[in-house]
């Protein structure tokens, strides 16, 4: 019997990343709120920089801009920092809309 998460999308990790600086409340369903720090984006996953106490294989569900509520699965762990896998992919056009909102600095943005 296989444990962890299943996920739906292939593992993506050589998507490029977007810096980015946004803080939200992942809901877990059996910790309830967990604050996040979001450092890095992709149309697959994000990175995040704190402490929640999450491990391999669970899910949190989080609310982005653009996007709306969207669960996302822990990928990796290694100290503060946590990588985790979007349960699927957002959209060209929605991605885009949405780095344009947590973008911090627009020089940054992809250029289209």
């Amino acid at each position: 019997m296989r444990s962890g998460a299943q996920l739906t999308v292939t593992d993506m990790r050589r998507e490029v990343r977007h810096p980015v600086d946004h803080k939200v409340i992942g809901d877990h369903r059996a910790l309830g709120d967990i604050h996040l720090h979001i450092v890095n984006l992709s149309a697959h996953g994000f990175m995040t920089v704190c402490e929640h106490g999450l491990g391999r294989g669970e899910r949190i569900t989080i609310r982005l801009p653009v996007v709306g509520r969207i669960e996302a699965h822990v990928i990796w762990v290694h100290e503060e920092r946590s990588g985790f896998q979007f349960e699927r992919i957002i959209r060209y056009d929605d991605f885009m809309a949405l780095l344009d909102e947590l973008q911090p600095n627009p020089k940054l943005r992809a250029r289209r």
